[in-house]
């Protein structure tokens, strides 16, 4: 059996693995989804990329966990990523799930399609918190655009705003690209994912 710790997507918080904890957890498997700072509501979002990567760093190691299959989606991705950097030796796979990895150097954003990019800068702009929130047209269309209308409508219900520096800090991922831990890359196919088309911000080709 396995040890999962799990990192969400951005405008989520950890309960939106519950389904997925409830199925590894009925095969046997130990899962934790922890919260990364700055996400959920009610909370404050004043974070930048390293304090986000340190409240994950901080959860495992106050849990002492280790062997762990550490996974990281969309957002998460560039998380996990930093995190491995960090405690290695309690790492035994890193998965990215449909996530975002920017070349050593860039920013969240640098890696994101092109037409999220500008979409973002005009959301923050609106914002008076350095914030973004995702439209719902934007989120039933593209995010969750497999889902009925009620699923749609229950999860966004769920969502709040994603703090913005995370995503244009530059991220040094020198040390990430040197690491020897196994590393697998989960891609859903052109049909069920507009989110990230192939070709265009999606993992770096070193990982």
């Amino acid at each position: 059996m396995s040890t999962f710790v799990l990192v969400h997507g951005a405008w989520h918080d950890g309960s939106a693995w519950k389904a997925v904890i409830d199925h590894l957890e009925a095969e046997g498997h130990d899962c934790f989804a922890p919260t990364i700072a700055g996400n959920g509501k009610g909370v404050n979002k004043n974070v930048n990329h390293a304090q986000c990567t340190q409240s994950i760093v901080d959860y495992i190691v106050d849990k002492d966990l280790t062997d762990i299959i550490l996974l990281g989606h969309s957002f998460g991705g560039t998380v996990i990523a930093k995190a491995a950097e960090t405690i290695p030796d309690r790492i035994r796979r890193l998965i990215f799930f449909a996530a975002l990895i920017p070349n050593d150097g860039e920013s969240l954003k640098d890696s994101a399609p092109s037409h999220f990019q500008a979409l973002f800068d005009q959301l923050v702009r609106q914002s008076d918190d350095f914030t973004v929130m995702i439209p719902f047209e934007i989120w039933r269309e593209v995010f969750i655009n497999d889902a009925d209308l009620e699923l749609a409508q229950s999860s966004y219900a769920q969502l709040s705003t994603q703090p913005y520096q995370p995503w244009i800090d530059k991220l040094d991922l020198k040390r990430f690209y040197s690491l020897s831990i196994p590393k697998s890359y989960l891609y859903c196919t052109e049909e069920e994912d507009n989110t990230l088309p192939q070709g265009d911000g999606l993992a770096s080709e070193n990982v």
